[in-house]
């Protein structure tokens, strides 16, 4: 199961717009959990934030009529950059 959902994050289409970003060790947290502790780098994609995937996502998902009408999912109106980025 697991392999499967890799698949589908590898193959995203957020990827036509977002960067893959590292994983990285939070010293601090690992040694206070004793477990291996990882963030995931959202704050390095070029809108510094991981909303510009959810807002590609949904930009993605608009049919024709509504790509036709200018329509806008409220979740990209909500954050600004990611469409502003995604209409570059």
């Amino acid at each position: 199961m697991l392999s499967r959902w890799v698949r589908a994050i590898l193959q995203a289409t957020v990827y036509d717009v977002a960067i893959q970003t590292p994983l990285e060790v939070a010293p601090k947290l690992t040694q206070r959990f004793n477990n291996d502790i990882r963030l995931k780098r959202e704050d390095l994609q070029p809108v510094f934030s991981f909303k510009l995937r959810g807002a590609y996502n949904r930009i993605s998902q608009l049919s024709a009529e509504q790509k036709a009408r200018g329509s806008a999912p409220q979740q990209a109106i909500m954050h600004k950059a990611s469409p502003t980025l995604l209409a570059s």
